[in-house]
């Protein structure tokens, strides 16, 4: 799919810090976007553009003609600061204040890097919103009905973990496990080493321990943690804070601590990056040494990067794939394709994640390409087709 031009891009500048947010909607489908809003220091506009082409792919990848849930189109918000900046809440009131027509009208969004929804929602009714997903709702066949599931949903937990917080996790997992399967490569022992033990990294790398695999590296803001014979995963996810930093206090001692880049360069069958973009450039990917890099994070493989580790054989999962089941979890429970139950939600995750995942890895063994160019190219066949049924605004 070639990138295009935006339908809308915009900065804004707080006047009380001085700090900057970003909106940028690539496309409308049925007069709707979606697409999370993160708050990291350093975040850019081209950052945002990338995330919000990202997000039409990701829906478009999950359209199924048979389902409630129609894609919608992509977007995305950034933040220009830390989020455990004191500064932080009261920028992103006053942003969601800024974005409050978009939100009401077409840009439907939620938790991302450095944000979680309960912060967003206290953030977005501070701003007068009634929801951070309002403009969806003219679209819902019985709005009350379909909120309540949602809320019901968010309110499940599975041994101490929320299951909004669960659903992107499994989905990478499905993923890591369908490439690993069609790879013939036991699950039993199969090494992981995994970059963030935030959001998208914890429930990943508990998935991933209760298949059988080893989580044998996990990185946070501290550094590496690092056990060759398996990290105890409940124990790590118990001793994080809201950041997703451990409590160092909780490792055994045959746990080692090592610098932060020790993740990227630690001997296993699976790679996750699952924190930040731009984590892996073409300088480091030297230092990788699995077969399958599995992208839980938006954007952490850099392109030149990519072309290096396919060179030498190594197989890079898209973000836009892996990570795509978050973002369809909620609106598979908003239209009603599935309740507000984990058994139902992990069901119809691993249903999906393993189809499409296979489809990717299929469309890239068939046209010699790799994954990235194979989802590419299944877009670019979805596209025209959502577009002529529902309507795509561009410009």
């Amino acid at each position: 799919m070639t990138p295009s031009r935006p339908l809308l891009s915009t900065t804004w500048t707080d006047d009380v810090t001085g700090r900057q947010g970003f909106l940028v909607v690539d496309r409308l489908v049925r007069g709707v976007c979606s697409g999370g809003l993160r708050m990291r220091p350093g975040c850019t506009l081209d950052e945002v553009a990338g995330l919000a082409r990202g997000m039409t792919m990701k829906e478009a990848l999950h359209y199924d003609p048979r389902a409630r849930y129609i894609p919608l189109g992509g977007a995305k918000g950034g933040i220009d600061c830390a989020p455990d900046a004191p500064e932080a809440y009261g920028v992103l009131v006053r942003y969601l204040r800024a974005m409050r027509p978009y939100i009401e009208r077409f840009w439907t969004t939620g938790e991302d890097l450095g944000l979680s929804q309960d912060v967003v929602d206290r953030a977005a009714a501070e701003a007068g919103l009634v929801s951070s997903v309002q403009a969806v709702y003219p679209l819902l066949d019985d709005e009350r009905a379909a909120r309540q599931r949602l809320a019901d949903a968010f309110a499940v937990e599975v041994d101490g973990i929320g299951l909004d917080e669960l659903a992107g996790g499994c989905g990478v997992a499905e993923a890591v496990l369908t490439a690993l399967d069609r790879a013939a490569v036991p699950r039993r022992g199969a090494r992981v080493s995994v970059q963030g033990l935030g959001t998208m990294g914890g429930a990943t790398a508990r998935f991933l321990a209760r298949a059988g695999l080893d989580i044998v590296a996990v990185a946070d803001i501290k550094g590496t943690i690092a056990n060759p014979r398996g990290l105890d995963v409940e124990a790590l996810l118990a001793a994080r804070d809201s950041f997703g930093t451990v409590d160092r206090s909780a490792l055994r001692p045959s746990d080692a601590e090592l610098p932060g880049t020790a993740w990227l360069e630690t001997e296993c069958e699976v790679l996750v990056p699952a924190a930040v973009s731009y984590c892996v450039d073409a300088g480091n990917q030297r230092a990788v040494t699995t077969r399958l890099v599995v992208e839980a994070a938006n954007m952490p493989v850099l392109p030149e990067a990519e072309e290096l580790l396919a060179a030498r054989g190594v197989t890079v999962l898209p973000d836009v794939v892996v990570n795509s089941a978050t973002n369809a979890w909620w609106w598979w429970t908003l239209f009603g394709d599935i309740g507000p139950g984990a058994d139902a939600a992990f069901a119809h995750i691993r249903r999906s994640m393993r189809e499409l995942t296979g489809r990717v890895l299929d469309r890239a063994a068939a046209d010699g390409s790799t994954p990235r160019a194979a989802a590419h190219a299944i877009v670019a066949d979805r596209l025209p087709l959502i577009t002529e049924r529902f309507g795509s605004h561009r410009q």
